[in-house]
């Protein structure tokens, strides 16, 4: 299966690759391709059920969705690249550096986990939404995927965030729920050599700075930063300050 996605910026520009969060599509990332489709040619991809992707065959893994990346990419004939992901989208990108580490270029990781709290909880999660519907999910974003303040001073955006939500198909979101309470690569992730920026949220419940910061120390050479004033969606609640930081990244490498 060939994931849903959108092209965006140059065509003989690097290429930077944008992977979501679960319960969102590429629309998470309208911020960042108006800040970098000038300077980089951007793919983002919808998860299965996500957006406009279909449902796949489960079960789902994050080697799994890594896979449904790279047949993207070689799809598209992209062989070397940025990867830039948020929370499930950081589990990818955590395994595309432990395991296909020579297609990257850079790696970012956005409110991710080595592994996620409370593994048991994923598959409960799952069930929950197989018997209620992903609108069951809807009332605890608030909070978890963006701040009270957020929510009060731009609620147009939070409400497109939860329609993203609303959009997902009940077994695209369970899948990959499931998938994320089986990934566990603490122990690997020593073998990322390739050069990259971890991010954390100030304000994320969902995967707290220690825990975030725990990636950037078992990484060599990792640059670990705090977005204040953000939760779990930083790159949509705090698009100024994580671009930024991205751009530095990735140009900080060519002038090295």
């Amino acid at each position: 299966m060939i994931l849903h996605h959108l092209i965006d910026g140059p065509q003989d520009a690097e290429v930077l690759v944008l992977g979501p969060s679960i319960g969102t599509s590429t629309g998470l990332f309208d911020a960042q391709v108006a800040a970098f489709a000038d300077r980089w040619r951007i793919v983002r991809f919808d998860l299965p059920g996500h957006g406009r992707s279909p449902d796949a065959p489960g079960p789902y893994s994050i080697e799994g969705l890594t896979a449904n990346v790279i047949d993207l990419l070689d799809s598209l004939g992209i062989s070397r690249f940025h990867y830039l992901g948020v929370s499930i989208g950081g589990a990818i990108g955590q395994w595309l550096g432990i395991h296909h580490s020579d297609r990257l270029l850079t790696l970012t990781l956005c409110a991710t986990a080595a592994q996620f709290p409370d593994p048991p909880q994923w598959p409960a999660r799952a069930a929950v939404v197989r018997e209620k519907g992903v609108e069951a999910m809807v009332p605890s974003r608030l909070g978890t995927w963006y701040t009270h303040e957020f929510a009060e001073q731009r609620p147009d955006e939070a409400e497109r965030l939860l329609d993203m939500l609303r959009n997902t198909t009940t077994e695209g979101y369970a899948g990959c729920a499931e998938s994320i309470g089986t990934f566990d690569v603490r122990a690997e992730l020593g073998k990322i050599t390739v050069p990259t920026l971890v991010l954390a949220g100030a304000d994320d419940p969902a995967t707290t700075p220690d825990l975030v910061r725990f990636i950037a120390e078992s990484i060599p050479g990792a640059r670990f930063e705090v977005v204040p004033g953000s939760a779990h969606l930083l790159t949509a609640e705090r698009p100024e300050v994580v671009n930024a930081l991205v751009v530095d990244h990735l140009t900080r490498r060519v002038h090295a």
